[in-house]
Parts: structure tokens; sequence; C-alpha cells
């Protein structure tokens, strides 16, 4: 005999509040199947939303893995193998060989407790990273990267505003419906910056001059939520600050895989031609100088 946004929240965490929240206004408003509806349309913008971030991403994290491979491959397998040649050069060996060699040699020397050490290392980082002081560091650090912060920023605008448009839809006050939006906000500094302003907003502060404060809504949407906030169409402002943020984020993040992937190639083939470089170096030098020494 229970209602139905009750029997949802009884579940905990398995549903979101956003979810809970929807059907509870559709109850009391009695269009349940309209609030259901707006929130499987949330939920499927969403949801297509992050597929494209993880489709985006996969061939530069490819491209990644594979370059860190390739340089282990030569630094801990072919180098050694040449290591015998280049003892007959003595002391004549340039500079970057030395280095290249001496790099090898360790990790070759210390590969029983260092490959140990990276697996305890980034298991310990895993399981900070999934605390609430690791994972606030992490997503505050990441708002300062270039291009980065910027495509966080602006998914997060879009993700709160359709979040408030879908609960201010079903019938939610402000107050209410702002708490829960701001818990769907992914990155943990901008929910922070953002459920620091309830109070404000429960003073009898304007809606827009409570984000101003959070320090981190975009100009252009702020406009948009104060002209919706003065014309009485605050959720079909919101939808459309929503749809902008999504266009917005999507051309965001087309440029950082477009730059990624360069990056990544010029970084990594960098020093993949320097390991050849010090590899054939000294060959070269014989070559030119005449017959090997010691032969």
């Amino acid at each position: 005999g229970a209602a139905l946004s009750q029997a949802f929240a009884a579940q905990g965490t398995t549903f979101p509040r956003i979810y809970t929240a929807s059907i509870l206004a559709g109850e009391r408003s009695g269009a349940l199947d309209e609030v259901l509806s707006r929130y499987v349309t949330y939920m499927r913008r969403s949801v297509g939303l992050r597929r494209k971030i993880r489709g985006a991403l996969a061939y530069p994290t490819f491209l990644l893995l594979a370059s860190l491979g390739m340089v282990i491959f030569l630094t801990v397998y072919v180098v050694p193998k040449m290591s015998d040649l280049f003892a007959g050069f003595g002391n004549d060996l340039p500079t970057p060989t030395k280095i290249v060699l001496a790099i090898s040699g360790w990790m070759t020397g210390n590969v029983f407790w260092f490959g140990p050490l990276v697996i305890v290392g980034s298991i310990a980082m895993i399981i900070w990273s999934r605390t609430l002081s690791g994972r606030l560091t992490i997503d505050t650090f990441m708002l300062k990267l270039p291009l980065v912060g910027n495509l966080l920023v602006q998914l997060s605008v879009a993700q709160a505003a359709r979040s408030l448009a879908t609960l201010l839809a079903g019938g939610i006050t402000l107050v209410e419906s702002w708490e829960i939006a701001a818990e769907s906000i992914t990155n943990l500094e901008l929910r922070r910056r953002s459920s620091a302003i309830l109070p404000l907003i429960r003073e009898g502060l304007s809606f827009t001059e409570s984000l101003e404060t959070s320090k981190w809504m975009p100009e252009l949407a702020l406009d948009m939520v104060g002209i919706g906030e003065r014309s009485g169409s605050l959720r079909e402002m919101l939808d459309e600050v929503a749809t902008f943020y999504d266009g917005e984020s999507e051309v965001r993040l087309e440029q950082l895989t477009t730059t990624l992937e360069p990056a990544i190639l010029v970084v990594m083939g960098g020093i993949v031609v320097l390991i050849l470089l010090a590899i054939y170096l000294p060959i070269i030098q014989s070559i030119s100088k005449g017959p090997m020494i010691g032969h």
C-alpha cells in the first residue's frame, strides 16, 4: 500500500534522488506519466552524452597505452639486447646512449620489485581516488587543466540545468529542486559550490544572484537564467541552457580529442625516436670512424 515514490526511495542509493523526487512530484500533481516521460528524456540525453565522451576518449587512451607499451618494450627488451654490442665501445658511447642504457639497466635490474610497486601504487591511487577527499582533490585539479576544465564546466552546466528543469516541471519547489540538481553534478568541487548557495536561496536572494556567488557558472548561462527568472519562464529557459551547453560541450570534446591525439603522437613518438637514436648513434659513429674498437 505504500506510494510508488516511497517504494523507490526505500531502495537506498539504487535509484538516483532525482528519480524518486520526480515520481513524488508526479504523484502530487497527478501527472505521473508526464513527469516520468520528461525523466526518460532527461536520462536518454545524459546517457547519450556519457557514451559520446567514452567513445571520443577511447582512441586517445588506446594510443597512449600502445605508445607506453612500445617504450617499455624498447627499454626493457631491445636496449639490453644491444648492451653487449655497446660494450666494445668502452667509454666512447654518446651521452644519449649512456642515459638510455642506465635507465634500461635500472628497469631490468629492479623489475621484480618495480612491477609490484607500480601495481600496489596504482591500487592505492584507485582507493584514494574513491574517497571523498581524493575525489575532491582530483576534481579540483581537473578544473584547472586547459580545455578539460572548460569541458567539465560546460557538462556540469548542462547536467544541472536539465536536472533543475525536470524537477521544476514536476512541481517541486526551487530550493528542493536545486538541492537535488546540485547532487547530479559529477564534479565534486562544482557540486560543493552549487550546494553552498542553498542558504542564500532560502533567505530570499534571487536564484540568478545566488548562482553568481558560486563563481563557476559561465556569464552566458547566468544571463539566460536571469532572463528566464525575470520573465517567469525559468523552466523553459533552463531547457534552452541545457541544450545550448550540450552542443558547446560536444564541440569542446571534439577540440580536446583532436588536440590529444597529435600531442600523444608527438610526445611518445619523440621518446621512441630518442631511444632508437641512442641505439643507432654509436653504430653510425663507428661506421664513420672506421673499424669498431677492439675488432
